[in-house]
């Protein structure tokens, strides 16, 4: 069978470095970072007292407050996003047949906020077993999709994906094979995540995973550079509405991109550390370039996972240039993450979101706070470190890996008609 082509339609973004999708943008290609103290809880006896929180956001401007406090906090991230999403699309409004759209989201961690609210209540009392009527339907990944279904009416597939840090990414790659293969006209994918808390940066301590540079939080998240020590967590979610092509220009949307290709690989190597060699990550953007039908020139910029560890930076810039080879040097790379840390689950949609703009509007993001090159990575390659860069970006992709060695790679093109 032909397959069906795959168009973005519509994007919304609830980041650290922005509320909506042009603040989002504005704070990438000005190099803003996003991380400071935290706010949300008292971190002063955690080895790190920083994170990428999301900033000015007040969930009874977007959600009736009623209707908010069933929500756990990624699930009223999800909402946001998806609502921005939703109305750039003009899907919200048009004459579409709804059991033919449905919602993929993803999140590595779902309702971590309200599991620590309800084991504090419960084992701070007597013993008796008194909890929230939303404690389960809160805290349960799936819900966000689920809450995005009733909201808009949407009944065709309706699920989440949960692989860490790639969970996005996998709910991308599903929703566009999904769409190609004819089962939907379009769905409403991306992902959330809200893990700024005292579980969530406790535990991320506890493995040695986090900077704890916290004399200078806004520097902290230096990918690819000698003095980087960890990543700095953030929080949350990106959306993106992704169509059939057909069903897109029948109804006169705008497009913003086309995706043409996903990868999913393992590397079968270690819980939380990335296969030194970058087996995993070569892998995956081969079978994305192979899935796109690419050449390896073709494309032009690369969003790497680029978490700022000591040892995934490291495997990431070997596994580049092993699929890339001499065209390496030719490409612009950056890690995004470098401004609004780590979102975990909802990584794989904001970057892809940052992709898609890249490719529109031809301005490469920077990979900030680079300061000292680092002998074990190629420094000939081009980092974009420091300031964005404008250059014809015709297609880009975006990795995403997760602990467990899960990883992803999405393609995005630009729109021919």
């Amino acid at each position: 069978m032909e397959l069906k082509r795959v168009v973005v339609t519509g994007l919304g973004a609830l980041t650290p470095i922005g509320n909506t999708v042009e603040e989002y943008w504005t704070g990438l290609i000005s190099g803003k970072s996003g991380a400071a103290q935290i706010q949300q809880f008292d971190a002063s006896k955690f080895k790190t007292n920083f994170a990428c929180e999301v900033k000015n956001f007040n969930v009874t401007d977007h959600i009736d407050r009623k209707e908010a406090r069933k929500l756990d906090q990624f699930s009223q991230y999800a909402m946001v996003s998806a609502t921005e999403a939703m109305a750039d699309s003009g899907l919200d409004t048009a004459e579409c047949n709804k059991d033919r759209i449905g919602v993929i989201w993803g999140s590595g961690i779902g309702g971590l906020k309200t599991f620590q609210d309800e084991a504090q209540n419960f084992f701070s009392g007597d013993g008796t077993p008194r909890f929230n009527p939303f404690f389960i339907p809160k805290m349960i990944a799936d819900i966000a999709a689920g809450h995005i279904s009733i909201k808009y009416g949407l009944r065709g597939p309706n699920y989440v994906t949960v692989s860490a840090c790639a969970s996005s990414t996998n709910a991308i790659i599903d929703a566009f094979n999904l769409i190609r293969l004819g089962k939907a006209d379009a769905i409403v994918t991306g992902g959330s995540e809200a893990a700024v808390n005292e579980m969530g940066m406790g535990g991320f301590n506890a493995l040695k995973a986090l900077s704890t540079r916290n004399d200078s939080p806004e520097t902290a998240s230096r990918p690819f550079d000698k003095d980087r020590d960890g990543f700095v967590l953030g929080e949350g979610s990106g959306a993106l509405i992704l169509e059939d092509y057909d069903h897109a220009m029948k109804r006169g949307a705008k497009i913003y991109a086309e995706l043409v290709g996903g990868g999913m690989s393992g590397d079968a190597y270690h819980m939380t550390a990335p296969h030194p060699e970058g087996i995993g990550a070569r892998n995956v953007m081969l079978s994305a370039l192979e899935d796109a039908n690419m050449d390896a020139t073709e494309i032009d910029y690369v969003n790497v996972h680029g978490t700022s560890t000591p040892l995934g930076d490291i495997a990431e810039t070997k596994a580049i240039k092993s699929v890339f080879g001499e065209h390496a040097y030719n490409l612009n790379i950056s890690s995004t993450k470098s401004m609004t840390g780590h979102l975990l689950g909802a990584a794989g949609a904001i970057e892809a979101i940052a992709c898609i703009l890249a490719v529109k509007n031809d301005i490469v993001p920077p990979t900030i706070n680079h300061v000292t090159d680092d002998p074990e990575i190629d420094n000939k390659l081009n980092f974009t470190f420091n300031e964005a860069q404008k250059r014809t970006v015709n297609a880009a992709l975006s990795n995403t890996f997760g602990f467990g060695g899960h990883n992803t790679s999405a393609i995005f093109k630009k729109f021919k008609g």
